[in-house]
């Protein structure tokens, strides 16, 4: 059977994500700023620490952006085969939702039609980018992502040979948090991805930054990866705001994809504590 979604509904429940996710904190990042404080040593860093989860506090409270950058949109959907869209466009239904959100919420705007040449601002936060993965069942799955640019830009894909492997990867993850210091909003969390291609490796880095924080890997090597690449990053003295502290990173979410014989990409994709995302099934 068949399942008819109507395109305003989609527009409505793109709107409300993007809105929570401007104004509200997910409680896994609550959590994890909170026990980091308990282990931070630096006397700045702890204040920085305070500062973080006060503003987090506020914004949901008076329903403000947690942040100025209320960043570019990123909507990563699963869309069920048995799923008939009506009504409208899918995609445009999509723009209209963050258009709504980044008005109606007085959401800073901060896309500009032509990178290069014209950068003039669409006024609205849109086109978003979109990702759509076709799936099984009657359902749409809608996760949407506000991504700030301080992080985005310290943000750094590496092609490396399949002989650089475990250590060759570790070092590409410190050196991209190191290069990035204070620029990338620490305390950040790292998405990673290892394998693919340059684009897709590109992609699932992305992901990986939406992953819970706390959560880990499920194959127990990925896993040990992960730990290992937060001790490093953490020893790194980068700290939160860059002031100096042993908390540089809340997380290093990493994920895997098959690859050619030939190479080993690897992608890391920073964000900082401001990770804002929010979910919903329609």
């Amino acid at each position: 059977m068949v399942r008819e979604v109507c395109a305003d509904q989609i527009k409505e429940v793109v709107r409300d994500l993007f809105l929570k996710a401007n104004y509200e904190i997910g409680d896994d990042i609550s959590r994890t700023v909170e026990q980091a404080l308990k282990n931070e040593e630096s006397p700045i860093g702890c204040q920085v620490l305070r500062d973080i989860a006060n503003n987090n506090r506020i914004a949901a409270a008076e329903r403000m952006a947690i942040c100025q950058d209320t960043g570019m949109a990123f909507v990563f959907a699963q869309v069920g085969q048995d799923v008939h869209i009506t009504g409208g466009h899918y995609e445009e239904a999509i723009n209209e939702g963050v258009r709504s959100a980044y008005t109606l919420g007085y959401l800073r705007k901060s896309v500009v039609d032509d990178p290069l040449f014209d950068r003039k601002n669409t006024r609205d936060n849109t086109p978003a980018i979109i990702y759509t993965d076709i799936i099984p069942g009657d359902r749409i799955r809608i996760t949407a992502s506000a991504k700030g640019f301080g992080s985005e830009n310290m943000s750094r894909i590496r092609m490396m040979t399949p002989a650089e492997g475990v250590a060759g990867v570790l070092d590409f993850i410190l050196e991209t948090v190191q290069l990035a210091g204070p620029n990338a909003c620490p305390p950040v969390i790292v998405g990673v991805c290892v394998g693919g291609s340059m684009d897709k490796a590109a992609l699932l880095a992305k992901k990986a930054t939406i992953r819970g924080v706390g959560s880990c890997h499920p194959d127990p090597r990925y896993a040990g990866l992960e730990r290992e690449a937060l001790k490093r990053v953490n020893a790194s003295g980068i700290g939160p705001g860059g002031l100096g502290g042993r908390t540089t990173a809340l997380a290093v979410n990493i994920e895997y994809f098959p690859t050619h014989i030939a190479s080993i990409p690897v992608a890391v994709n920073l964000c900082c504590h401001a990770s804002r995302h929010a979910e919903a099934v329609i």
